[in-house]
């Protein structure tokens, strides 16, 4: 069977509730006042799921696995502002820990589909 819906993707409902989670750590505490770095983690996050969407709605596994590029990329920048995020006092270890995990989670999914797009390309 294969999926027919981009919500049916388990990198893009990862993706979403990782998106949900970056915008609720956001919205309270001193990152919620630092609206540069707040935006580029919520744009990065929304970016990730996005891309997914976009990619497989595009129709073509060349351009499917084009923009779960983007997607791995924009995780990648999300990941580099938890970094700073956390140097800089605005999120502790534990809210660290837990968006950084499941950024890695979603990058190795997005990882395991472009691989799979490139030896079934379909």
């Amino acid at each position: 069977m294969s999926v027919q819906r981009f919500e049916d993707l388990i990198a893009w409902q990862k993706s979403r509730v990782l998106a949900g989670d970056v915008y609720r750590a956001v919205a309270q505490g001193p990152v919620a006042r630092d609206f540069g770095l707040k935006d580029q983690m919520q744009r990065a996050a929304v970016s990730i799921m996005a891309n997914i969407a976009e990619g497989f709605e595009r129709r073509s596994p060349a351009d499917f696995a084009r923009f779960l590029t983007i997607a791995k990329a924009s995780c990648a920048e999300l990941k580099s502002h938890l970094f700073l995020a956390m140097d800089v006092g605005y999120i502790d270890a534990e809210l660290f820990r837990k968006l950084q995990n499941q950024a890695e989670e979603v990058n190795r999914i997005i990882g395991g589909l472009r691989t799979s797009l490139n030896t079934n390309p379909q």
